[in-house]
């Protein structure tokens, strides 16, 4: 699967699971990847990017750039692949991984949390994958992964707004599948389970072995079993796929 002639761009690559996704891509498929870091929204810094930055450096010698933009606004989407196009000289994979959440029961949910975790959750995939696809499709070729949730799949209480934007990710998917299979662009998406990364990290013991009840192999998943789907995806082998979603979730969905 290693093609390392791709050119990508990761939102929300700087940590979790964005920042194995960048990882892998810069690693064993491209030759160039545009990360973001979303510091506008989770209050991250510059040493976030620097850090993924230096560490690949001993892993690859693909061109790494790091970009902050609001990525619910389509302008700032448009600037970051038109920098892609200067900086990598065109764009082949775009994996749309910004996210936050904002959880609370209904009843206790603002207006502002829910309209906030759609936006970045949900137009961010519209803003990116709009900007994206005319480079894409003047080349007949793109790789676009979003990625949901298995709540998206089987919703979660508490998460009225998470969920929507997420279940909305999975039909944006779809329709954007059939919208661009003519021009030789794949549009998939993963459902992640749980997987162990800062948000997790915060759940004492009880409340994770509450959660693995549900899944049958019984332990979370790792950032980088989501990036190794992805970059599959993103590969050559997987040039038949398009308009699907792939839990990786230990068999929680099955």
């Amino acid at each position: 699967m290693s093609q390392r002639n791709k050119r990508a761009i990761v939102t929300g690559g700087s940590r979790g699971i964005g920042r194995a996704i960048v990882k892998e891509l810069a690693s064993r498929s491209c030759s160039g990847v545009l990360f973001s870091d979303i510091a506008f929204i989770n209050n991250s810094t510059e040493e976030s990017a620097a850090e993924i930055m230096n560490e690949l450096k001993d892993l690859t010698d693909a061109k790494i750039y790091a970009f902050k933009a609001d990525v619910t606004s389509f302008s700032d989407a448009q600037a970051t692949v038109d920098d892609a196009v200067s900086k990598l000289g065109g764009v082949d994979i775009l994996i749309n991984n910004a996210g936050i959440t904002r959880d609370n029961l209904l009843l206790r949910m603002t207006e502002e949390d829910f309209d906030k975790v759609l936006n970045v959750n949900l137009k961010s995939v519209f803003n990116y994958t709009k900007a994206a696809i005319r480079p894409m499709i003047a080349q007949r070729y793109g790789r676009i992964v979003n990625i949901a949730s298995v709540v998206g799949l089987i919703g979660n209480p508490g998460q009225a707004n998470y969920v929507a934007s997420k279940a909305g990710v999975i039909g944006f998917t779809k329709t954007m599948a059939r919208e661009l299979a003519g021009k030789n662009i794949t549009v998939n998406a993963v459902a992640p389970g749980f997987i162990e990364t800062e948000m997790t990290a915060k759940l004492n013991e009880k409340q994770r072995e509450q959660l693995l009840l549900n899944v049958p192999l019984k332990r979370m998943g790792k950032p980088e079993d989501v990036a190794r789907v992805i970059n599959f995806l993103c590969s050559e082998d997987a040039d038949y796929i398009t308009g699907q979603v792939i839990a990786i979730d230990g068999g929680m969905t099955m």
